[in-house]
């Protein structure tokens, strides 16, 4: 790759002498780099046989001055050579946050690249990631990695809490207080006073350890179109791909009659909003869950079991079978 007649500096007609020293510092570093690319011949990366002090200066030069992450094409610059992120040059007002000169229309091609000759580690690296990408890829696998941190799957609130399984398990115990159980049946009962005047309500998270996993279930109300309804699912602490291993069911019933529901829990990558709003778990519409609940229908008092259980590969039929918990 040739740089030739691309030139990432331009004139100014007033440069002070601080600004004048760091222009010069970056430019040298801009030009070891580009010499180091072009010594490289047909090379696809410059990281891996470049010093270690070359792939910080690197990181320097691609660190926007604002807000510090990576700048991706179109990389700007002003007059006296500062370069800054696509973003950050509308939430500037087009003024150099360094030297405070004007922004024109200016893009660093050399620092572009010099970028695109690069392959860097994810940055979910000390979460588990092994994979290398070239720069310009990194973000897009980032954002789908599955070595990513987890958002707090409590449904209580806005809680910006992340982390992983054993930090989530942890925090919910401790922070939100939510009911812990081991094993892999469940029996609770929701109970709610004057339900009608309750349109939308969420009921305390609950956490069942079983198969050595965490799974989370909900219970809540809210409108659904006209009619208010309530709503119970269960949600895998991990991805997805894990969560397609696991089964569950859900049932509700009273007077003699029942509802019952079987399916697959929804990884927490998925909001629990998410997964109320695709009506992915088990639905009562209110007038059958005061039906439910007997006596005079004035008092909600619902009982739901349940149970999860993982899917078995037959090694013969290629079925799943189900491997129940003892």
């Amino acid at each position: 790759m040739e740089f030739d007649g691309i030139d990432c500096m331009t004139s100014s007609d007033v440069i002070d002498d601080d600004d004048d020293d760091e222009l010069h510092h970056r430019h040298n570093q801009l030009a070891s780099l580009l010499k180091s690319h072009s010594n490289n011949g047909s090379s696809n990366s410059i990281v891996p046989s470049a010093a270690q002090s070359s792939t910080t200066s690197v990181h320097e030069l691609l660190e926007c001055p604002v807000c510090t992450n990576s700048m991706y094409p179109p990389i700007h610059q002003c007059h006296n050579g500062h370069t800054l992120c696509s973003t950050c040059k509308t939430r500037v007002h087009n003024r150099c946050p360094t030297c405070r000169q004007e922004l024109g229309d200016i893009r660093c091609l050399a620092l572009e690249k010099v970028a695109e000759s690069l392959e860097l580690p994810c940055k979910y690296t000390s979460l588990g990631c092994p994979e290398i990408f070239p720069y310009y890829s990194k973000l897009k696998h980032e954002a789908l990695c599955n070595f990513r941190p987890y958002n707090c799957p409590y449904a209580g609130s806005e809680c910006a809490v992340v982390g992983g399984i054993p930090f989530l398990v942890a925090h919910l115990r401790d922070d939100h207080k939510v009911d812990m159980h081991s094993g892999c049946t469940f029996n609770h009962r929701y109970v709610k006073s004057n339900p009608r005047e309750v349109e939308n309500a969420t009921w305390m998270l609950t956490v069942f350890h079983c198969y050595g996993q965490y799974f989370c279930l909900h219970f809540e109300a809210f409108q659904l179109g006209m009619a208010p309804v309530y709503m119970a699912f269960l949600r895998f602490m991990g991805d997805e791909v894990e969560a397609r291993n696991y089964s569950y069911s859900l049932e509700v019933g009273g007077n003699g009659r029942k509802l019952i529901w079987e399916g697959t829990p929804r990884s927490i990558r998925d909001s629990h909003r998410k997964v109320r709003d695709s009506h992915d778990g088990l639905i009562i519409q209110r007038n059958m869950a005061l039906f439910f609940s007997g006596g005079d229908r004035k008092e909600l008092k619902l009982r739901v079991t349940g149970r999860i259980w993982k899917e078995q590969q037959n090694p013969e039929g290629g079925a799943c079978i189900p491997n129940l918990c003892s």
